[in-house]
């Protein structure tokens, strides 16, 4: 009869070597990831189609003057093709104002959202002077153009309310995440902390 034999089980010691500071952020980061993404239950949450269609626009990081530049320039355009196309309707002028404003607000960089609600209504009076008509000369231009602000002052407030409102929710956000990554940073160098002091293996 065949003997098996048998060896003792051998143990294998592990050496876990002492995790640096960086390593450490990036657990709890990746943690944080991990929990943030999968809420209780196992099931991601549902995002409203609005946003999905948000987030496959373009999302170029512009900083102040150049913000101002792209709504003054659209609005113009716009106002011009309203112009040729429309006779100068005051309708779809006030309309496309208020994307302009939105994309305005969305794509202004977040050193400079205080920009925004300034600058929207500058691209607005930008606009306003191809469709608002009046006699010729200085005075009379300028005249009109006052005109057409008191009467389209609706639009105006209305795409200013817009960027307004998409820039303080922009900061809110921002103010949120870096309070986040501060929680992650105070966490990984409390649990660094936490860690009793490894003795040497002799």
């Amino acid at each position: 009869m065949e003997q098996h034999r048998t060896r003792p089980p051998q143990r294998r010691q592990s050496q876990q070597a002492p995790l640096s500071p960086q390593g450490t952020i990036d657990e709890a980061a990746a943690v944080y990831r991990v929990m943030d993404a999968k809420p209780e239950g196992g099931r991601s949450r549902p995002v409203p189609p609005a946003v999905l269609a948000l987030r496959r626009l373009p999302n170029p990081r512009l900083t102040g003057i150049g913000a101002g530049l792209f709504a003054a320039a659209s609005m113009f355009v716009l106002a011009c093709l309203d112009e040729l196309l429309l006779d100068g309707s005051s309708t779809v002028f006030g309309v496309l104002f208020l994307p302009v404003s939105a994309l305005t607000a969305l794509w202004v960089r977040p050193a400079d959202l205080v920009t925004a609600p300034i600058i929207v209504p500058i691209a607005f009076a930008v606009g306003v002077i191809p469709i608002s008509g009046g006699p010729g000369g200085f005075a009379g231009q300028t005249m009109a153009l006052i005109t057409a602000l008191a009467v389209h002052a609706g639009w105006l407030y209305g795409g200013t309310l817009i960027a307004g409102l998409i820039a303080t929710v922009r900061k809110v956000r921002l103010m949120r995440q870096r309070q986040r990554q501060r929680r992650m940073l105070l966490a990984a160098q409390t649990a660094r902390a936490a860690q009793p002091p490894r003795r040497p293996q002799g």
